[in-house]
């Protein structure tokens, strides 16, 4: 097809529920993505999160090729291999519990969300969670998610949440009552700007969890397998959680998402409670051990961890620069830097000139490499950036019309 035939197709039989930039990509490799007329992006965003370890790791396409010759799919009524190897690797790598699988992050969530209701007993079924979070689309999820711009429409949601401020361990303590049955929160808020969850707040709420009887559940679907620097975020802090939600950066390209329930509780789930025809197929799960392999093999937490640092350093050094670089912030390679005006001509311009980012809460230039990501083509990806910055900086630009 066409570039003009794809533009029509999507204008003629696809919903308009994304806003699309103009670009079809063809191929992928690493963080270098190819669009259909051969110009190269650096994609500092690969994915949402998902391309984790880059795009079309080998190690990813290995275990797809080699699981594609053999099963695609069964049916969970049936055991797997993979999805027994894949179960028993997310235990040993996050702590002691068993494991649901679904397809994507708001899956994962529907099922915490669940799980909570069971844990509750009818009697509490209230779930605690913050402003500026973001859980998923699907009709809980949603209702979950401390952002009234995404549910407007949608009304009436799901009773059973209460929104509080992010990081205000007094706020959660004021808000839980006789009907709460758990406290839901991202380590670090993806969506709602790379807003980082304090070292003393998340201890304050795994010990208010404990006082009261409640359910800890941590969503790290963006913050997941590396993403931070460590496996999963929630280790930054000395804490375990009743529950983590995971998805994105878990099947290196393919869709999968999964909730892990502590072992204290993991038995109140049972047969025909819940279920999905998709999740821990054998391709996915094959994927996904590949994607696990890759992050270890290639030492890929270490280097989420220092480039992390090297380019958080480097983007300081550009706020120095710019007054228009209000914060730098974030963990490991997922890093926020909140501008004192709209980032969408930033976020344009380094389009054009073949960086991929993103710009979340208007103002807040997220930045989430693949973990693999070099310090040369960071480099290359900061050139750009920081020429884009200058181009769109009100303050350089005084007079220059």
């Amino acid at each position: 097809m066409t570039k003009k035939e794809v533009f029509e197709c999507y204008d003629q039989y696809v919903f308009p529920t994304y806003t699309r930039l103009p670009a079809i990509f063809v191929k992928g490799k690493g963080s270098v993505l190819t669009d259909i007329d051969g110009k190269k992006y650096m994609d500092l965003f690969p994915g949402w999160g998902v391309s984790n370890v880059g795009h079309c790791h080998p190690k990813v396409m290995a275990a797809v090729r080699d699981q594609i010759n053999k099963l695609i799919h069964i049916p969970n009524n049936f055991f797997g291999i993979n999805q027994a190897r894949l179960a028993r690797e997310l235990v040993r790598l996050a702590f002691p519990g068993k494991v649901f699988f679904c397809n994507s992050g708001a899956e994962a969530n529907e099922a915490a969300i669940k799980f909570s209701r069971l844990f509750g007993k009818g009697e509490r079924f209230e779930i605690i969670t913050t402003l500026n979070s973001f859980h998923g689309r699907t009709m809980g999820a949603l209702s979950a998610t401390g952002q009234e711009k995404y549910q407007r429409g949608f009304a009436p949601l799901p009773a059973g949440f209460v929104t509080v401020p992010f990081n205000d361990i007094n706020a959660v303590r004021s808000a839980v009552n006789e009907r709460t049955a758990a406290i839901m929160i991202e380590p670090v808020q993806g969506e709602g700007g790379i807003n980082v969850a304090d070292v003393p707040y998340m201890k304050a709420l795994r010990e208010l969890c404990d006082e009261r009887g409640l359910l800890l559940i941590l969503d790290e679907v963006q913050t997941g397998f590396g993403r931070t620097g460590k496996m999963f975020a929630f280790q930054h802090y000395g804490i375990e959680p009743d529950i983590i939600t995971m998805a994105k950066g878990l099947g290196g390209g393919l869709p999968i998402g999964a909730m892990l329930a502590c072992s204290k509780h993991a038995h109140l789930l049972q047969p025909g409670m819940h279920g999905t025809t998709f999740g821990g197929s054998p391709l996915v799960a094959k994927a996904a051990l590949g994607a696990l392999e890759a992050i270890a093999k290639d030492k890929m937490l270490k280097n989420s961890r220092v480039l992390g640092v090297y380019l958080t350093e480097k983007l300081n050094a550009m706020k120095s620069r710019f007054p228009i670089i209000k914060e730098v912030r974030g963990l490991g390679l997922m890093i926020g830097v909140e501008l004192t005006i709209e980032g969408k001509g930033i976020f344009e311009t380094c389009f054009q000139n073949g960086l991929i980012i993103n710009c979340t809460q208007g103002k807040v230039l997220r930045i989430m490499p693949a973990l693999n990501i070099t310090r040369k083509q960071l480099d290359k990806a900061l050139d750009i950036l920081e020429k884009a910055i200058l181009k769109n900086d009100p303050s350089k630009n005084r007079g220059s019309a």
